[in-house]
Protein backbone atom coordinates (compact mmCIF):
# COMPACT_ATOMS: atom_id res chain seq x y z
CA UNK A 1 0.00 0.00 0.00
CA UNK A 2 1.47 3.36 -1.04
CA UNK A 3 1.16 6.82 0.42
CA UNK A 4 -0.63 7.81 -2.79
CA UNK A 5 -3.36 5.26 -2.08
CA UNK A 6 -3.60 6.53 1.50
CA UNK A 7 -3.90 10.15 0.36
CA UNK A 8 -6.69 9.29 -2.07
CA UNK A 9 -8.66 7.33 0.52
CA UNK A 10 -8.08 9.87 3.27
CA UNK A 11 -9.32 12.70 1.09
CA UNK A 12 -12.51 10.75 0.34
CA UNK A 13 -13.33 9.88 3.96
CA UNK A 14 -11.93 12.92 5.79
CA UNK A 15 -15.31 14.59 6.17
CA UNK A 16 -16.89 11.48 7.67
CA UNK A 17 -13.90 10.91 9.92
CA UNK A 18 -13.93 14.47 11.22
CA UNK A 19 -17.66 14.42 11.99
CA UNK A 20 -17.24 11.03 13.71
CA UNK A 21 -14.50 12.36 15.98
CA UNK A 22 -16.46 15.54 16.68
CA UNK A 23 -19.45 13.46 17.81
CA UNK A 24 -17.19 11.47 20.14
CA UNK A 25 -15.28 14.38 21.64
CA UNK A 26 -17.79 17.29 21.30
CA UNK A 27 -14.76 19.47 20.55
CA UNK A 28 -13.92 21.07 17.21
CA UNK A 29 -10.28 21.54 18.26
CA UNK A 30 -9.93 17.91 19.33
CA UNK A 31 -11.60 16.70 16.13
CA UNK A 32 -9.21 18.70 13.97
CA UNK A 33 -6.16 17.59 15.96
CA UNK A 34 -7.15 13.92 15.98
CA UNK A 35 -7.88 13.85 12.25
CA UNK A 36 -4.48 15.40 11.56
CA UNK A 37 -2.74 12.98 13.94
CA UNK A 38 -4.62 10.08 12.34
CA UNK A 39 -3.23 10.94 8.93
CA UNK A 40 0.31 11.33 10.27
CA UNK A 41 0.14 7.99 12.09
CA UNK A 42 -1.40 6.25 9.09
CA UNK A 43 1.30 7.63 6.77
CA UNK A 44 3.97 6.52 9.22
CA UNK A 45 2.59 2.99 9.39
CA UNK A 46 1.27 2.59 5.84
CA UNK A 47 3.85 -0.06 4.96
CA UNK A 48 2.52 -2.23 7.79
CA UNK A 49 -1.02 -2.24 6.33
CA UNK A 50 -1.66 -5.79 5.10
CA UNK A 51 -5.18 -5.42 3.75
CA UNK A 52 -6.79 -7.55 6.48
CA UNK A 53 -9.47 -4.85 6.61
CA UNK A 54 -10.43 -2.06 4.23
CA UNK A 55 -8.18 0.99 4.31
CA UNK A 56 -11.14 3.03 5.58
CA UNK A 57 -11.65 0.62 8.50
CA UNK A 58 -7.94 0.78 9.32
CA UNK A 59 -7.97 4.59 9.31
CA UNK A 60 -11.07 4.72 11.51
CA UNK A 61 -9.35 2.31 13.91
CA UNK A 62 -6.38 4.66 14.27
CA UNK A 63 -8.70 7.64 14.82
CA UNK A 64 -10.84 5.77 17.35
CA UNK A 65 -7.78 4.78 19.38
CA UNK A 66 -6.54 8.37 19.40
CA UNK A 67 -9.96 9.59 20.53
CA UNK A 68 -10.11 6.96 23.27
CA UNK A 69 -6.67 7.98 24.48
CA UNK A 70 -7.89 11.58 24.62
CA UNK A 71 -11.09 10.77 26.51
CA UNK A 72 -10.20 7.75 28.63
CA UNK A 73 -9.49 9.71 31.79
CA UNK A 74 -12.45 12.08 31.38
CA UNK A 75 -15.78 11.48 33.06
CA UNK A 76 -18.75 10.86 30.84
CA UNK A 77 -21.46 13.49 30.59
CA UNK A 78 -24.69 12.96 32.50
CA UNK A 79 -28.03 12.03 30.92
CA UNK A 80 -29.52 15.38 31.94
CA UNK A 81 -26.89 17.28 29.95
CA UNK A 82 -29.58 19.26 28.12
CA UNK A 83 -31.07 20.49 31.41
CA UNK A 84 -27.69 21.48 32.83
CA UNK A 85 -26.60 23.31 29.69
CA UNK A 86 -29.96 25.00 29.21
CA UNK A 87 -29.79 26.40 32.75
CA UNK A 88 -26.26 27.67 32.12
CA UNK A 89 -27.27 29.26 28.81
CA UNK A 90 -30.25 31.04 30.36
CA UNK A 91 -27.93 32.75 32.83
CA UNK A 92 -25.36 33.67 30.19
CA UNK A 93 -26.47 36.63 28.02
CA UNK A 94 -23.19 36.49 26.08
CA UNK A 95 -24.05 33.03 24.75
CA UNK A 96 -27.28 34.24 23.18
CA UNK A 97 -25.69 37.46 21.92
CA UNK A 98 -23.00 35.48 20.11
CA UNK A 99 -25.54 32.95 18.83
CA UNK A 100 -27.83 35.67 17.51
CA UNK A 101 -24.92 37.35 15.76
CA UNK A 102 -24.11 34.06 14.04
CA UNK A 103 -27.77 33.58 13.16
CA UNK A 104 -27.95 36.92 11.38
CA UNK A 105 -24.50 37.12 9.80
CA UNK A 106 -23.38 33.60 8.89
CA UNK A 107 -24.28 31.49 5.88
CA UNK A 108 -24.13 28.58 8.33
CA UNK A 109 -26.24 30.26 10.99
CA UNK A 110 -29.66 28.76 10.31
CA UNK A 111 -31.64 27.13 13.09
CA UNK A 112 -33.42 23.99 11.89
CA UNK A 113 -35.17 21.40 14.03
CA UNK A 114 -33.46 18.46 12.35
CA UNK A 115 -30.05 20.04 12.98
CA UNK A 116 -30.85 20.39 16.67
CA UNK A 117 -32.02 16.76 16.81
CA UNK A 118 -28.58 15.73 15.57
CA UNK A 119 -26.88 18.11 18.00
CA UNK A 120 -28.96 16.75 20.87
CA UNK A 121 -27.95 13.18 20.05
CA UNK A 122 -24.26 14.14 20.12
CA UNK A 123 -24.61 15.59 23.62
CA UNK A 124 -26.70 12.80 25.12
CA UNK A 125 -24.61 10.02 23.55
CA UNK A 126 -21.67 11.29 25.59
CA UNK A 127 -23.41 9.85 28.63
CA UNK A 128 -22.80 6.34 27.27
CA UNK A 129 -19.67 4.39 28.16
CA UNK A 130 -17.05 5.33 25.57
CA UNK A 131 -16.91 1.97 23.79
CA UNK A 132 -20.69 1.89 23.49
CA UNK A 133 -20.77 5.42 22.08
CA UNK A 134 -18.13 4.60 19.48
CA UNK A 135 -19.77 1.35 18.39
CA UNK A 136 -23.20 2.96 18.15
CA UNK A 137 -21.94 5.80 15.96
CA UNK A 138 -19.98 3.46 13.72
CA UNK A 139 -22.97 1.19 13.13
CA UNK A 140 -25.95 3.53 13.15
CA UNK A 141 -24.49 6.70 11.63
CA UNK A 142 -21.44 5.66 9.59
CA UNK A 143 -22.80 2.34 8.32
CA UNK A 144 -19.96 0.04 9.37
CA UNK A 145 -20.69 -3.69 9.61
CA UNK A 146 -20.23 -5.55 12.89
CA UNK A 147 -17.23 -7.36 11.40
CA UNK A 148 -15.62 -4.00 10.63
CA UNK A 149 -16.46 -2.49 14.02
CA UNK A 150 -14.79 -5.30 15.93
CA UNK A 151 -11.62 -4.56 13.96
CA UNK A 152 -11.89 -0.84 14.67
CA UNK A 153 -12.43 -1.20 18.43
CA UNK A 154 -10.29 -4.37 18.71
CA UNK A 155 -12.74 -6.60 20.55
CA UNK A 156 -14.89 -9.66 19.92
CA UNK A 157 -18.04 -9.89 17.83
CA UNK A 158 -19.99 -10.75 20.97
CA UNK A 159 -18.80 -7.61 22.73
CA UNK A 160 -19.61 -5.39 19.76
CA UNK A 161 -23.13 -6.79 19.62
CA UNK A 162 -23.48 -6.28 23.37
CA UNK A 163 -22.27 -2.68 23.11
CA UNK A 164 -24.67 -1.99 20.24
CA UNK A 165 -27.66 -3.56 21.93
CA UNK A 166 -27.02 -1.85 25.27
CA UNK A 167 -26.25 1.57 23.80
CA UNK A 168 -29.23 1.53 21.48
CA UNK A 169 -31.60 0.48 24.29
CA UNK A 170 -30.21 3.15 26.60
CA UNK A 171 -30.56 5.94 24.06
CA UNK A 172 -34.11 4.87 23.17
CA UNK A 173 -34.99 4.95 26.87
CA UNK A 174 -33.48 8.43 27.37
CA UNK A 175 -35.24 9.93 24.36
CA UNK A 176 -38.55 8.30 25.23
CA UNK A 177 -38.46 9.95 28.63
CA UNK A 178 -37.11 13.32 27.52
CA UNK A 179 -37.88 14.19 23.91
CA UNK A 180 -41.13 16.14 23.56
CA UNK A 181 -40.97 15.64 19.78
CA UNK A 182 -41.75 11.94 20.18
CA UNK A 183 -43.48 11.78 23.54
CA UNK A 184 -46.10 14.21 24.80
CA UNK A 185 -44.85 13.54 28.31
CA UNK A 186 -41.27 14.40 27.33
CA UNK A 187 -39.60 17.01 29.51
CA UNK A 188 -37.31 18.56 26.89
CA UNK A 189 -38.79 21.23 24.62
CA UNK A 190 -35.52 22.82 23.50
CA UNK A 191 -36.26 22.36 19.79
CA UNK A 192 -39.40 24.47 20.07
CA UNK A 193 -37.89 26.91 22.57
CA UNK A 194 -34.82 27.61 20.47
CA UNK A 195 -36.85 27.78 17.31
CA UNK A 196 -38.93 30.53 18.94
CA UNK A 197 -35.73 32.43 19.73
CA UNK A 198 -34.07 32.12 16.33
CA UNK A 199 -37.15 31.89 14.09
CA UNK A 200 -39.80 33.95 15.93
CA UNK A 201 -42.04 34.24 12.87
CA UNK A 202 -41.99 30.52 12.10
CA UNK A 203 -44.77 28.20 13.22
CA UNK A 204 -42.97 25.42 15.01
CA UNK A 205 -45.57 22.68 14.59
CA UNK A 206 -45.74 23.24 10.85
CA UNK A 207 -41.99 22.81 10.60
CA UNK A 208 -41.86 19.87 13.01
CA UNK A 209 -44.34 17.75 11.12
CA UNK A 210 -42.09 17.89 8.07
CA UNK A 211 -39.72 15.57 9.92
CA UNK A 212 -40.47 11.87 9.48
CA UNK A 213 -39.56 11.11 13.08
CA UNK A 214 -42.17 13.55 14.36
CA UNK A 215 -44.84 12.29 11.96
CA UNK A 216 -44.18 8.70 13.08
CA UNK A 217 -44.27 9.54 16.80
CA UNK A 218 -48.01 8.89 17.07
CA UNK A 219 -47.44 5.23 16.24
CA UNK A 220 -45.10 4.89 19.18
CA UNK A 221 -42.71 2.34 17.62
CA UNK A 222 -39.61 3.16 19.68
CA UNK A 223 -37.19 1.18 17.51
CA UNK A 224 -38.48 2.82 14.33
CA UNK A 225 -38.31 6.27 15.89
CA UNK A 226 -34.69 5.65 16.80
CA UNK A 227 -33.90 4.54 13.23
CA UNK A 228 -35.49 7.75 11.93
CA UNK A 229 -33.39 9.76 14.36
CA UNK A 230 -30.30 8.03 13.00
CA UNK A 231 -31.33 8.90 9.45
CA UNK A 232 -31.32 12.55 10.47
CA UNK A 233 -27.76 12.23 11.77
CA UNK A 234 -26.65 10.41 8.62
CA UNK A 235 -27.90 13.31 6.50
CA UNK A 236 -26.07 16.05 8.41
CA UNK A 237 -22.39 16.95 8.32
CA UNK A 238 -21.90 19.11 11.44
CA UNK A 239 -19.08 21.04 9.73
CA UNK A 240 -20.71 21.85 6.40
CA UNK A 241 -24.45 22.08 6.99
CA UNK A 242 -26.46 25.27 6.79
CA UNK A 243 -26.56 25.36 10.60
CA UNK A 244 -22.96 24.34 11.25
CA UNK A 245 -21.58 27.53 12.78
CA UNK A 246 -24.57 28.06 15.04
CA UNK A 247 -24.63 24.45 16.25
CA UNK A 248 -20.87 24.26 16.75
CA UNK A 249 -21.07 27.43 18.85
CA UNK A 250 -23.79 25.73 20.91
CA UNK A 251 -21.72 22.54 21.21
CA UNK A 252 -18.66 24.42 22.44
CA UNK A 253 -20.83 26.10 25.06
CA UNK A 254 -22.15 22.73 26.23
CA UNK A 255 -18.67 21.20 26.32
CA UNK A 256 -17.38 23.96 28.58
CA UNK A 257 -20.46 23.81 30.80
CA UNK A 258 -20.20 20.04 31.24
CA UNK A 259 -16.48 20.08 31.92
CA UNK A 260 -17.06 22.71 34.62
CA UNK A 261 -20.07 20.83 36.02
CA UNK A 262 -18.19 17.52 36.21
CA UNK A 263 -15.17 19.15 37.83
CA UNK A 264 -17.35 20.73 40.50
CA UNK A 265 -19.09 17.43 41.15
CA UNK A 266 -16.06 15.14 41.30
CA UNK A 267 -16.50 12.31 43.73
Amino acid sequence: MSTTHLNTEFEQIQGQLKSFILRITASVADAEDIVQDTYLKAAEKIESFRGESSLKTWIFSIASNLAKDKLRAKRRWTEDVTDICKSAAMSNPQFFQEAMQIRHSSTQGAFEIKEHIAFCFTCIAKSLPLEQQICLLLKEVYDFKVAEILQIVDTSEAMVKYYLHTARAKMISIFEGRCALINKEGTCHQCSELNAVFNPQQKFQEEAVKIDMVKAAEKGDKEHLFDLRMQILQGIDPFTSGAAELQLHHLEHNRKVMESFLKKNEV
